[in-house]
């Protein structure tokens, strides 16, 4: 009896390992761990890379709506392959209105991974390289050319340059990224089962959510000390304090506050979002939040605008690149409608066509829905 109850406990021991391993691979899609790149310093990421790409998440909601959690100042632990111990939904900041944490967090690991790519191409002396992400079906190619000089440096002097470029290159990539990802839900995009994303696009918390984690993270590869999840987690809880982050209580009821005139509908897919914000820096370079009224909590706030990415570091050390999307979505003919006037397929080209992207999808928001756009013709801006 005894040794049968040895056996049985070992067998329910090894199902039980079996079990977790099995649930680590679904929540990690399959990742190899451990991964160099988590392990070291953050600042050896853009050398290190990762072992893959970031691990699907997916965004809410800013409204007070079934399908909604909004949080607060604690925002836990940040996990590039593992989800486990991450605090996340709508928060609410006096000087950037609301903040998904999702985005931020998909953004900033995206551009971890983008400077990775980008380091690791130009030095070994590759024309490019390509990706995408996990939840959309587009994929993005990137073309570099060298300077003319590249060969006559030094290895020294090549990583320099190169990590330089990484670092502007990275979050680039990322914000582009994720604003195309906002135009295809804009035209229609569904990402899960039958459901439009429609309702989410360009919401009045997405675009600057999404910069800011390319913010967050270009301070946390800069950290010497410590490794790349908990640079993480330092860089955005600093970010949020300085932002003026709030209880998710304040969160929440702001988000109420607005139900009726900035949103309608009670639960998720089910939601009118009337509040839009198609500010991605196309008209001063920065991006300016959306702050919610009757926020008693921030008196006489204003919004602190981010600056946008740009490749002024890669011009400088001699660097060109071309970024060309391949849309395999079955929106894409809409899209190629509006740019090219037929829905024959091609490639896009996001430096020229989402500037004309954005403006269509603004103008059609005010003319065909009769939604309130953002940037308005007066608000305030305070730079950051």
């Amino acid at each position: 009896m005894k040794l049968g109850a040895t056996q049985g406990s070992r067998i329910s021991k090894k199902m039980k390992w079996i079990s977790i391993s099995l649930i680590l691979i679904v929540l990690t899609g399959c990742r190899v761990l451990p991964d160099k790149g988590l392990s070291r310093p953050a600042n050896e990421v853009i050398s290190t890379g990762f072992s893959s790409p970031p691990r699907i998440r997916f965004g809410a909601y800013p409204t007070s709506t079934l399908g909604t959690f909004f949080i607060g100042p604690n925002l836990g632990k940040h996990g590039y392959h593992v989800p486990l111990g991450e605090k996340n939904g709508i928060a609410y900041t006096c000087r950037a209105g609301h903040v998904d944490i999702i985005h931020v967090r998909i953004a900033a690991d995206w551009t971890a991974y983008l400077a990775g790519e980008t380091y690791k191409t130009l030095m070994s002396g590759k024309p490019g390289f390509s990706y995408k992400l996990a939840v959309d079906r587009s994929r993005n190619y990137v073309t570099l050319s060298y300077p003319p000089d590249w060969d006559r440096l030094s290895r020294t002097e090549q990583s320099a340059a190169a990590g330089e470029a990484a670092m502007a290159l990275g979050p680039y990539l990322a914000f582009t990224m994720t604003t195309w990802h906002e135009i295809l839900t804009w035209f229609g995009f569904r990402c899960i089962g039958l459901a439009t994303e429609f309702p989410s696009a360009f919401s009045w918390e997405d675009s600057f959510s999404n910069l800011l984690g390319t913010v967050v993270a270009v301070r946390a590869l800069q950290d010497t000390r410590h490794p790349y999840n908990e640079a993480i987690e330092i860089a955005m809880d600093e970010e949020m304090e300085k932002l003026g982050i709030l209880p998710a209580k304040v969160a929440k009821d702001a988000s109420q506050r607005v139900k009726g005139d900035w949103f309608t509908g009670s639960a998720l897919f089910f939601v009118d979002i009337k509040k839009r914000n198609f500010d991605v820096g196309l008209d001063d370079g920065y991006i300016t939040p959306t702050l919610l009224p009757g926020v008693t909590e921030c008196p006489n706030a204003e919004p602190a605008s981010y600056p946008v990415p740009t490749l002024d570091v890669l011009t400088r050390h001699g660097f060109t690149v071309k970024l060309q999307t391949r849309s395999r979505e079955w929106e894409r003919d809409k899209i190629f409608v509006v740019l090219f006037g037929n829905p024959r397929d091609r490639l896009v080209e996001p430096m020229i066509h989402i500037p004309r992207l954005i403006e269509y999808a603004r103008q059609n928001a005010i003319d065909q829905y009769g939604y309130m756009v953002e940037p308005s013709t007066s608000r305030a801006v305070a730079h950051r």
